[in-house]
């Protein structure tokens, strides 16, 4: 059976990253530095056979995509099962301001995430079904095929996790910063392999 490839996008830095702000489904756009950050992977990727493109509808992994599909002549495709985990009323703050404010919940949070329901937003449970179902409809329009997709530090991570049997509690444990390039082969939707991860060798 031919790989599916799919080249996983973080997009680039916004002033919420640079500020350590939670973002979840915040619109927040990326910041000057974050397109060029999209601009070094563009260059990086321009000579890799790239099938076809999709993206988080929000602004930053949008535009993040946009950067880079422009080196290919095609257009992207946007699925909102591919946003970041709303983080409900979390969004907009630190993690000391998290923590000082919802202590007991946060704590569970980093203990538990699968199962804890952030106020007005959503358990990590919630996140993982969303994104594997994104993923199964990419696979299964795709097959044999290169496919980019730019979203969200939590949803890569997510989709690396599942991948590879990792518990999703500890999922934060995955280092995944701004453009960062995670590859993985699908051997239809029950077997991956990881090829790369976290690979910012582009922005060097």
């Amino acid at each position: 059976m031919e790989a599916t490839k799919l080249y996983l996008v973080r997009h680039g830095e916004t002033e919420w990253n640079a500020g350590g702000r939670f973002q979840g489904h915040s619109d927040v756009p990326l910041s000057n530095f974050g397109r060029q950050q999209a601009e070094r992977l563009a260059l990086s990727l321009k000579q890799t056979k790239i099938d076809a493109f999709y993206s988080s509808d929000l602004s930053r992994a949008m535009e993040t995509a946009q950067i880079i599909v422009k080196e290919h002549g095609t257009q992207v495709n946007y699925l909102p099962d591919l946003r970041e985990i709303n983080f409900g009323v979390w969004e907009g703050l630190t993690y000391d301001q998290i923590s000082q404010n919802y202590g007991n919940l946060s704590v569970q949070w980093r203990s538990n995430p699968l199962d804890t329901q952030i106020p007005h937003g959503e358990k990590l449970q919630d996140l993982a079904e969303r994104c594997q179902r994104a993923i199964n409809e990419i696979i299964n329009q795709h097959a044999g095929e290169n496919v980019l997709v730019a979203s969200h530090g939590g949803v890569i991570r997510v989709i690396v996790a599942n991948a590879l049997g990792f518990d999703l509690n500890h999922f934060w444990k995955l280092r995944l910063d701004n453009v960062s390039l995670t590859v993985l082969e699908y051997y239809g939707q029950q077997k991956a392999i990881l090829e790369l991860f976290n690979d910012t060798c582009h922005l060097k």
